[in-house]
Formats: structure tokens, sequence, C-alpha cells
């Protein structure tokens, strides 16, 4: 069995702050093979902000990786979002902004979706698309990590970002079995497959520490892949809460039709 723990959109500077603290006790008790965060460690990319976020990612026990958000590069600093876009996530996060990391039977492979130019909307690469294609083992299972979906559901008024259609379509091809991603501060698995890509299950955390109250609540999840099964975890902490509840359990199983619900 392999279990990895999603964390996306901490959102250090404007996070709650009486959560950090249940949050890394239940990380931590989850006793996981890997921890993955998908961006938006920071809320403004600022070097304060960086320091409490590598505090916090440096007390989690478990092995981890993180891919930065476009919440880490910063927003109204021009130059330095044009020039030096990264250099403090480099400096206090990791200068490996695209990591990949085995995890017991699971590959996970991190690609960077910001685009500094255009500061929300994101860009997926294709030469991102090609290293991991090129790089898929069987009988792993496949993950890759970053921080903009690569499909949204219909009721998502974001804009998509640039090239990850053809991204999605290329992954599943290759093999990529799961995709984790945040950005929307919305939970989405299961019914992503009903939008046509069956064999490539999209996990879309919610925020795990932002206090935006409109989000109504702060969450991550853990997949425990089992051969061909996958359990998920949702825990769950609503916004008038002081700490996660009984996470919420889905199950999931994959054949030659792609996932379906166990």
């Amino acid at each position: 069995m392999t279990r990895i723990l999603h964390l996306s959109d901490l959102h250090f500077g404007f996070h709650r702050a009486a959560l950090v603290g249940p949050l890394l006790e239940r990380v931590n008790a989850a006793r996981v093979d890997l921890v993955v965060v998908t961006g938006d460690l920071t809320h403004r990319g600022r070097p304060e902000q960086f320091e409490a976020a590598a505090k916090f990612l440096s007390r989690i026990t478990a092995p981890l990786m993180a891919v930065p958000g476009n919440h880490d590069v910063p927003l109204y600093n021009i130059p330095v979002r044009f020039l030096w876009p990264y250099a403090e996530y480099d400096r206090q996060i990791s200068p490996d902004r695209a990591p990949a990391k085995v995890a017991c039977r699971a590959r996970v492979f991190g690609v960077n979706s910001v685009d500094p130019l255009a500061w929300q909307r994101g860009v997926v690469h294709g030469e991102d698309v090609d290293r991991i294609t090129a790089s898929i083992a069987v009988p792993e299972v496949n993950i890759v990590a970053l921080h903009h979906p690569l499909q949204q559901l219909p009721q998502v008024d974001k804009e998509l970002a640039r090239d990850a259609p053809d991204a999605l379509a290329r992954f599943e091809a290759a093999g990529v079995r799961v995709a984790l991603s945040g950005h929307l501060h919305r939970w989405a698995a299961e019914e992503l497959l009903d939008l046509g890509h069956r064999h490539l299950l999209q996990v879309q955390a919610g925020t795990a520490l932002c206090a935006r109250e409109t989000d109504l609540q702060n969450e991550f999840a853990v997949l425990d892949f089992d051969g061909d099964d996958l359990r998920i975890e949702r825990h769950i902490a609503p916004m008038g809460q002081a700490g996660f509840g009984e996470p919420e359990v889905s199950e999931l199983s994959y054949g030659e039709n792609g996932w379906r619900k166990a």
C-alpha cells in the first residue's frame, strides 16, 4: 500500500493561525509515505510569509515535495515578478520547482504551472509534459502534481491554465493515473470523471489554511493506493470549528474502462 497526503493553498500571511497546530498534528499522525504540497504556500510571496511556510513544512515528519503556486510569486512588486519571480521560493522552500519523488509503488512528478506574466491563469509547458511522459514507469502508479487544474467543472468561472487540455490528454495517454492540484479552493474528484477523462483521476484539493470566509472550510486529503484500489480521506475543518472532524471517505477502483466508484 502507498499512502500520500495532499496539501494545497496554505496561504501563509492570510491563514487561520489557530488551525496550524491541528493541521500539523493531523498530518504527522497520518504516517504517510509522502506529503505533496501543490502550491500557494504563501499569500503574497513575501519573505516573512515564506519563512512561516518553511517553518511549517520543516515540522512535517514525512518525506515531502512541493511545487509553486501563483501566489508564491509577487503580485504587486512588478520588477521582481518579471525578473526574479522565484527568488524567495528558491531560497526558503526549494530551488527544485518541479521535483519528482518515489513513494513505495507510486512515482510523483511535480510540474511548475505558474506563469509570472499571466499571474492567475498559469500554463502547462509542453516540455514538462515531454519530460514526464518519457519517465512513466509501469506497473507503478504515476501521479502528476501541479497548482493549476488540468480541467474544471462547468460552474468554475476561473480561466483554465494555458495548454492544460493538451497536457491532460497527453498525460492520460501516457499512463498517468492521478493528477493532484489546487488553486480553486474547492474540492473536486469523482465528478470530474464524467467530463470524459476516466483513465486519469483529478483530485482538486480545497485550501488547507486560507482564512477567506467564503471558502467555508479548510481541508486536506489522504490517498491510499492498494493495487488498483484507491481510498480517499477528506479531512475537513469548517470555518467556525477549531479543528478537523472525522474524515469523509470515498473508494474507487481502476480497470479497463478507467476509474469508477468501488
